[in-house]
């Protein structure tokens, strides 16, 4: 039986660049850092939900071939894989905290059935949502 999230995985283009963003930008915290076996193993977390770590991860050989890794890098600078969603108390404080950091917004702050919900970019091209949800009641079908 499958119990929860145990790790998301993104992609990345640059390790020391995606430090920067992910920690000093939008604050979350190192869980590990590590190279082995030519593998470099960076693992973050929100400060909040140490429990769900993100791996940030340059799709590279030894981790892909040279053919698809070409292709993931590609698809990441133009913005089709997108991750998920951050969550957040406050979104348009949060929008206003990031925006100010130089953060791309593509989304301002919209209301929406399931919260307030904005869009942004890493800066490799990655396409994240920042989202304050609110209850939704499904109804019965």
């Amino acid at each position: 039986m499958i119990t929860g999230m145990a790790l998301v995985c993104v992609n990345v283009l640059d390790m020391d660049e995606a430090r920067d963003f992910y920690v000093g930008t939008l604050g979350l915290e190192v869980s590990v850092d590590m190279v082995r076996d030519g593998f470099h193993w960076f693992v973050v977390h929100a400060p909040a939900q140490p429990d769900l770590a993100i791996m940030l991860v340059v799709p590279e050989p030894p981790v892909v071939q040279k053919e698809i890794a070409d292709q993931l890098q590609s698809l990441v600078a133009t913005g089709y894989l997108g991750p998920g969603a951050f969550r957040t108390d406050d979104c348009w404080a949060t929008y206003r905290d990031l925006k100010a950091k130089g953060v791309e917004f593509i989304e301002e702050p919209e209301e929406r059935f399931y919260g307030i919900d904005a869009a942004f970019r890493d800066p490799f091209g990655n396409h994240w949502r920042l989202t304050q949800p609110k209850d939704v009641v499904v109804p019965e079908s």
